[in-house]
């Protein structure tokens, strides 16, 4: 047993005085406390195992010593996760950011295109290559093939050859006044003759007028129809000319029949005719150099009438006209001015 639970005696020696009662009390109090317990009293762990409770306290002591450290420990890496997590969705919010500035702006939508160049360039470089290879394998000797020519060829190129020389016969209808025609088609492309005499043009014409009147003399044999130049006034003018024209080449042998479908059109050509050609309201008539109709099969009787006298009509059909009645083709001399789909619907707004 250590000192230290000793029971406490206080000896005296025989000179010295004795305790009074209290001391007395005290130190057997004293003694009390300090003596050993008797082994009934241990517990029964600490008596059994006496050596495994120690460790049992030593750990607890230790553990009791380390969990301030561990705390420690765990809130700074706690902090740092709390501080990463933070960055990576700071970080994730600016990548979301960059990449939708990517698509909207020209350098994202360059690398876009840039990129589907690429594939496609890729597709072409394999495609080609693909049917380099095809090629490769190809047989290039061709087989020559017989064919026997059939009867519908046969009728089919009597037919072209036919419609060939109409057309040839057709063209031919003025050639040879070709040099008269073109010497006053010249003359046209001149400054006006405004004092000219009756039936000669007074005013000047473009070369696009004098292009359609070619057409009209040496390709349709002077039967055909022309598109119209834009407006009344202008298709008055060109009419006007190949009536100057025709005055040269028939003389009084031949008479000029216009067809509108209104008065009002028929003013205008009249007036427009008038003004061209240095003519007066006398030129204009039955027995006159010109006549003015307002339907087709007017036209068609007077020109029957003309040629059964021996003379040339000249049919002159405005452009506000839709239909033209079939017997005024069988004439020799016909223009008929077809109209543009702004001149048509000018037309209609007109009436």
């Amino acid at each position: 047993m250590p000192e230290a639970d000793l029971p406490i005696s206080i000896p005296t020696s025989p000179g010295e005085p004795l305790l009074d009662k209290s001391s007395e009390k005290l130190i057997d109090s004293i003694n009390k406390s300090s003596e050993a317990p008797h082994p009934e009293a241990l517990p029964q762990s600490i008596e059994e195992d006496p050596k495994k409770q120690i460790d049992q306290t030593e750990t607890s002591l230790k553990n009791n010593d380390l969990n301030p450290v561990l705390k420690l420990a765990l809130s700074d890496l706690q902090f740092k996760r709390d501080q990463l997590e933070k960055e990576i969705t700071e970080l994730s919010i600016r990548k979301k950011a960059l990449e939708e500035e990517l698509k909207t702006s020209f350098a994202g939508q360059s690398d876009a295109i840039a990129r589907r160049v690429k594939g496609f360039q890729d597709y072409l470089t394999s495609a080609l290559q693909g049917l380099a290879l095809s090629v490769e394998n190809l047989d290039l000797v061709v087989q020559p093939m017989v064919v026997q020519p059939s009867p519908l060829d046969e009728k089919k190129k009597a037919n072209t050859e036919i419609e060939a020389r109409s057309k040839i016969a057709v063209s031919e209808t003025f050639k040879p006044d070709e040099e008269l025609i073109c010497e006053c088609l010249e003359q046209f492309l001149e400054q006006p003759d405004f004092y000219a005499d009756p039936w000669k043009l007074r005013r000047s014409l473009d070369q696009k007028d004098t292009d359609l009147l070619e057409d009209w003399f040496f390709n349709q044999g002077g039967r055909g129809a022309q598109p119209s130049r834009g407006n009344r006034t202008r298709n008055i003018l060109i009419s006007a000319a190949l009536i100057a024209i025709l005055g040269e080449l028939y003389g009084d042998r031949f008479q000029a029949l216009v067809l509108a479908g209104q008065p009002e059109r028929l003013g205008e050509w009249r007036r427009g005719l008038q003004d061209a050609l240095g003519l007066s309201r006398e030129d204009f008539g039955p027995s006159s150099g010109i006549v003015l109709f307002e339907r087709g099969n007017a036209v068609v009787e007077r020109a029957d009438r003309l040629e059964a006298r021996g003379e040339v009509p000249l049919i002159l059909i405005d452009a506000a006209e839709r239909n033209v009645d079939i017997p005024v083709l069988q004439f020799p001399l016909w223009l008929a001015f077809s109209a543009g789909p702004d001149e048509i619907f000018d037309e209609d707004e007109y009436l």
